[in-house]
């Protein structure tokens, strides 16, 4: 450590140390300061002072512990750590005014602002409902493109698309966002000249390019998310939906497809799926007449789950 760095920071610098490596020594504290072993003692003692509760552990060597005290003692966090904590509190049950959510906000207002920036970030752009399937991110990488999409900066990405396929990838990064407990990367990709979501579990390797970019206007990443995960499956699929826009809002999710309002009381549902038979079923949540245009594969998939339907209330 540098020789002109105030008592102050070096007092911290032994809280830090103590609280990563819990029995660390008074000598093993003034090497990693560059003071004398009785200087590391003295910053101990200001800690103390402080009402931090420095604990000696017992033993030949007198090595130090944070204990348990009337209040918390400052916590020191890394960029990777606050985003992992982040991470870990949005794949979990949370409400709006739940305890979870006051912890977490109390956290962010605390933290250094890049790392502040970067956690709320993430926060803000995180849909509620875990999926079970979900796989989380590796903490550093999802740090790394967290800061570059709040800082709008140009990316290098390697991107494992399937086991023992890699793709290199330039990327501007526009938002990392959390759905279902899946994290993704939203943003332009140079290399396809295209707008991509990619899994951010997928993603290997990071690195800035030294470019910036500007992301869309009133850009709603979530939705944009959402959208996008609805289109490009095997079949197209088009449902008339006997109701207003808005009503039928309330019924279909954001990733189930496009809404296009054909009169004002008539709406267009355009999407599409790999799975017909799971789609027929989604479509039961409307509470208004429908009608499937296409494809037949769906058509079949409603009249097959209709007949299940019937049967399941059949008395005879």
């Amino acid at each position: 450590m540098a020789h002109d760095v105030s008592p102050t920071a070096r007092t911290l610098t032994v809280l830090e140390l103590i609280q990563n490596r819990p029995g660390i020594t008074a000598e093993q504290l003034g090497d990693k300061l560059g003071v004398s072993e009785r200087a590391a003692r003295r910053y101990v003692a200001i800690l103390r002072e402080a009402e931090i509760p420095i604990e000696s552990v017992r033993g030949p060597y007198g090595g130090y512990r944070v204990g348990r005290g009337l209040r918390v003692p400052p916590l020191m966090f890394s960029t990777t750590e606050a985003l992992g904590l982040v991470m870990a509190v949005l794949e979990g049950p949370r409400g709006a005014a739940g305890p979870v959510e006051s912890a977490l906000g109390k956290i962010i207002r605390v933290l250094p602002e890049p790392v502040a920036r970067a956690a709320d970030a993430v926060r803000r752009v995180s849909a509620r409902g875990p999926d079970p399937g979900a796989r989380a991110p590796d903490p550093e990488i999802t740090a790394a493109l967290v800061a570059a999409s709040v800082d709008r900066r140009r990316i290098a990405i390697s991107y494992e698309r399937c086991p023992g396929e890699m793709r290199a990838m330039e990327v501007d990064p526009w938002a990392v966002v959390v759905r279902r407990g899946r994290w993704y990367l939203l943003g332009w990709s140079l290399t396809k000249d295209a707008r991509r979501v990619l899994r951010a579990d997928k993603v290997v390797a990071v690195e800035e390019t030294g470019g910036e970019f500007c992301p869309p206007d009133d850009l709603d990443a979530l939705a944009t998310v959402e959208e996008h995960l609805s289109s490009g499956w095997r079949y197209q699929l088009e449902i008339l939906i006997e109701a207003p826009v808005d009503d039928v809002r309330q019924w279909i999710a954001r990733s189930m497809g496009r809404l296009e309002e054909v009169t004002p009381t008539q709406t267009r549902l355009l999407a599409s799926t790999d799975e017909p038979d799971w789609y027929a079923a989604q479509l039961t949540a409307i509470h208004a007449p429908y009608r499937i245009v296409s494809p037949p594969e769906l058509q079949q998939a409603a009249r097959r789950l209709a007949h299940r339907l019937l049967e399941a209330a059949d008395d005879a």
